[in-house]
């Protein structure tokens, strides 16, 4: 038996991702697969597309990793985390990858490609719109903000001019208003063009 014939076999002819039944090829599961059904999967076209090329990911076409990421396929398990990981900025994959128990030598796998390795080290900061802020942007406040020790309010639509990053806290930036230096939640400021 080939492994694609396996793969149909195990997988009664579906993705292993999405369940699909169309397009439907051998993926072999990077870096070290041999080539086995035990280190590929049968996936469609769309899902291999989006594995792929990064850029192109359909975020709604992935909420099919909320069935597919309990399988007890170690391949599954792994493209699944590794797509999870690559979304989990856009908070429901990160709850599913909470969820999401892999075995260490499951995890190692996973992990190999470097997926994800990079995001943990550099902490990102979004304004309350979702854009992401950088260090010497200008923001607007969009809500009143009491500033505890300083006895002011800083009112809506204050702009705040070169802030800085709280390297170790990405809800926090640092900016000058009415002459003091204040510490200022993201959810609460706007990046200005």
């Amino acid at each position: 038996m080939t492994t694609e014939q396996a793969l149909h076999k195990r997988s009664e002819s579906r993705c292993e991702l999405c369940g699909a039944t169309e397009s439907l090829a051998s993926y072999e599961v990077p870096p070290n697969s041999s080539g086995t059904a035990d280190d590929s999967l049968l996936i469609c076209n769309t899902c291999r597309d989006q594995i792929e090329n990064p850029d192109d990911v359909d975020l709604n076409h992935w909420r099919c990793l909320n069935d597919s990421m309990w399988s007890q396929i170690p391949a599954v398990q792994v493209v699944a985390w590794r797509m999870l990981t690559r979304l989990s900025s856009e908070g429901w994959p990160q709850e599913l990858l909470d969820m999401l128990y892999l075995d260490d030598e499951t995890l190692k796998w996973a992990e190999a490609t470097g997926e994800g390795q990079g995001d943990s080290d550099s902490v990102k900061h979004i304004d309350s719109n979702g854009a992401q802020l950088e260090a010497g942007d200008s923001v607007t406040l969009i809500k009143d903000l009491t500033v505890k020790g300083a006895n002011f309010t800083a009112k809506r639509g204050t702009a705040v001019r070169g802030i800085s990053l709280v390297p170790e806290n990405g809800e926090q930036i640092e900016g000058r208003v009415n002459g003091q230096q204040i510490v200022i939640l993201t959810k609460f400021v706007k990046k200005s063009n």
